[in-house]
C-alpha cells in the first residue's frame, strides 16, 4: 500500500504547502509539480493492482459472493481501511491525469485572472490550496473501504469546491456557492441517513461492529443483509449521492457552480467530481443487488438508476436549447452524459456496464478539454454570453477548431470515443430493454441539435470589431482530444482488460 499512501499524502501535503507559498508563479509551478507526482503515484498504484489481478479468486456477484474479492489490494492507512481494485484504480489514474492536465492549463489562466484584478494574491493561494485538497478528498472517496469515510470525503470535496465556486466574490458567485452548499448539504445528509441504515442492516449479520461499514465485508455478506432495510437505504443513498452526480431534479446547483467559478474548477467538477459521486452510487448498488437477489424484485436498484438516469438525460438535452451562458450550456451537457452513464449502470449486464465505464473515461477527457477551450474563448470575447462569442475560428483558429472538435466529440461523432461508448450502451439497450432504444436516440438527437445551434455562430460567425487573440495553452486540449480519438479508433488491450475486470467486479460476469 506504499503507492496508495503516496497517492493520498501528495495532494494533502501539497494543499498545506500551497496555502503558504506567496509568489504566484512559484505557486502555479508547485501546483503542477504536485499534480505530476500524484499521477506518477497513481500509475505505480495501478501497476501494483495489475500485478495481483491475475491471482486466482472468486470475482463474486450479486447474491453469490464467497471469499475475498480477487485482484485487489487492501490495508490500513492512518488507521483506516483502504482497498483498491480494478474499478476504483482506473478512476484514481483518471483523476490524477485530469488533475495534472488541468493544472497545466490553470497555471497561466489563473495568472491572467490575477493580472486583470479579478482575484488577489491571497485568493490565488486559496485557489491552489483548495485545488489540491479537492483532489485529496476525491482520492480518499475512491479508495477507502469504509462507507463512513467515503461519506466524509465526499462532504470534504463539497466544502473545498464551495470555496472555489465563490473565489471571485461577486454577488452571483457567492449566491452560486451558497446554493451549491445548501443543496449538496441536504443531499449529503440524506446519504448519511442511508449509510446509517446500511450499518443497521450490517449489525444484524456481522459480528464485528467495527467492520459494519467496510464495503468489502458488506459485499461478502450482501446476500444476508435485510432486503427491506437495504431498499430504503438505497433510496436515501441514491438521492443523496445523486445530488452530487447532478441527477434531475437534484441538479440545480451544477449550472450555477460551473458558470460562476473559475474555469479550471469547472473542468475538474465535470471531469472528476461527478464520476466520484456516481462511483459511490454504483458501489452501493452492488450491495443492494446482493441483498435483493432472492426477493420478488431483485432489480429494484437498477430500475431506480434507469429512471433517474433517463430523466436526467432527456431533461438536460432539452435545457441545452435554452442556455445563454456558454459554461451553463456545457454543464447541462455534463448532466446529460451523467444521466446516460447512470442509465447504463442501471441497465446492468456486462455490455452496458463496460459501455458506462468507458463513457466515464471519454466524457471526463472530452468535457475537461472543452472547458479549457471555453476558458480561452471567454477571454477572447470578454464574456460568457453565447450571443457575444463570435468568429473564434477567425480570431484565433486554434481555439475555434478546438471548440468545434471538442463539441463534435462530446456529441458522439465517429470516430471519437464517445461514439464508441454510446454505441455500446445503445447496443446493450437494444438487447436488454429495446423499448428504450428510440428514447435514447431521440435524446441524443435533441442534445446534438442543442449543442450545434449554439456552436455554429460562436465558431463561424462574424467576429466583433476589435476582437483579439489571447495567450492560450492548448496542450491539455490536444492531449485529451487525441486520447479520445484513439479510444474511438481502437481501445488498447491493457485498457480493455482493465475495464473488463471492473465490469466483472460490478456484475459478476466479464465481457471479454
Amino acid at each position: 500500500m506504499n503507492a496508495l499512501t503516496l497517492v493520498l499524502l501528495t495532494p494533502l501535503l501539497g494543499a498545506l504547502i500551497l496555502g503558504l507559498i506567496r509568489p504566484p508563479p512559484l505557486a502555479g509551478w508547485f501546483n503542477l509539480g504536485v499534480s505530476a507526482l500524484s499521477l506518477a503515484a497513481a500509475l505505480w498504484l495501478a501497476w501494483s493492482v495489475a500485478l495481483v489481478s491475475d491471482l486466482p479468486g472468486d470475482l463474486g456477484g450479486p447474491g453469490a459472493i464467497n471469499g475475498p474479492i480477487a485482484g485487489s489490494l487492501a490495508g490500513d492507512i492512518f488507521g483506516l481501511p483502504f482497498r483498491v481494485d480494478a474499478f476504483n484504480v482506473y478512476l484514481v489514474v483518471l483523476t490524477a491525469f485530469v488533475a495534472l492536465t488541468t493544472s497545466v492549463f490553470s497555471r497561466p489562466y489563473m495568472r491572467y485572472v490575477l493580472a486583470i484584478g479579478r482575484i488577489g494574491p491571497r485568493r490565488l493561494r486559496t485557489y491552489h490550496s483548495m485545488y489540491q485538497l479537492f483532489m485529496f478528498t476525491m482520492l480518499v472517496a475512491l479508495t477507502t473501504d469504509n462507507l463512513g469515510v467515503m461519506w466524509v470525503a465526499v462532504e470534504g470535496a463539497t466544502l473545498a469546491t464551495v470555496l472555489l465556486v465563490s473565489l471571485y466574490r461577486t454577488p452571483e458567485a457567492v449566491e452560486a456557492a451558497w446554493k451549491y452548499f445548501i443543496l449538496c448539504g441536504v443531499g449529503i445528509a440524506l446519504a448519511l441517513f442511508g449509510t446509517v441504515l446500511t450499518y443497521f442492516a450490517a449489525q444484524q449479520v456481522i459480528s464485528d461492529p467495527a467492520a459494519g461499514l467496510n464495503w468489502s465485508t458488506l459485499y461478502t455478506e450482501a446476500g444476508r443483509l435485510e432486503p427491506a432495510v437495504m431498499r430504503l437505504a438505497f433510496v436515501f443513498l441514491l438521492v443523496g449521492y445523486g445530488t452530487k452526480v447532478g441527477l434531475v431534479p437534484m441538479h440545480q446547483w451544477l449550472p450555477d457552480a460551473h458558470s460562476e467559478g473559475p474555469t479550471p474548477m469547472s473542468a475538474v467538477l465535470s471531469g472528476l467530481l461527478l464520476n466520484v459521486a456516481l462511483y459511490a452510487v454504483v458501489r452501493l448498488k452492488m450491495l443492494v443487488d446482493g441483498s435483493l437477489a432472492h426477493t420478488d424484485n431483485p432489480h429494484l436498484a437498477g430500475y431506480l438508476l434507469m429512471g433517474f438516469g433517463l430523466t436526467s438525460f432527456l431533461v438536460a438535452g432539452l435545457f441545452l436549447h435554452r442556455q445563454r451562458d456558454i459554461k451553463r450550456m456545457f454543464s447541462y451537457s455534463s448532466i446529460e452524459h451523467m444521466g446516460l452513464m447512470t442509465f447504463g449502470f442501471g441497465l446492468g449486464g456486462p455490455l452496458a456496464t463496460f459501455g458506462a465505464l468507458l463513457h466515464m473515461l471519454v466524457h471526463s477527457l472530452t468535457k475537461s478539454a472543452i472547458f479549457v477551450t471555453v476558458g480561452h474563448a471567454t477571454h477572447i470575447a470578454g464574456t460568457q454570453a453565447i450571443e457575444q462569442i463570435r468568429g473564434l475560428i477567425r480570431t484565433q483558429p486554434t481555439v475555434g477548431w478546438s471548440l468545434l472538435i471538442g463539441v463534435a466529440a462530446i456529441a458522439g461523432f465517429p470516430p471519437f470515443g464517445v461514439f464508441m461508448s454510446e454505441f455500446l450502451l445503445l447496443t446493450a439497450t437494444m438487447k436488454t430493454a429495446p423499448w428504450f432504444t428510440l428514447v435514447l436516440l431521440s435524446g441524443l438527437a435533441v442534445a446534438f441539435a442543442g449543442l450545434f445551434r449554439h456552436l455554429h455562430p460562436m465558431v463561424y460567425g462574424t467576429p466583433p470589431e476589435g476582437q483579439q487573440p489571447v495567450a492560450a495553452n492548448m496542450i491539455p486540449v490536444a492531449v485529451h482530444l487525441t486520447l479520445v480519438l484513439w479510444l474511438g479508433l481502437a481501445i488498447p488491450a491493457f485498457l480493455a482488460n482493465w475495464l473488463d475486470r471492473a465490469t466483472g467486479l460490478i456484475t459478476g460476469t466479464r465481457l471479454l
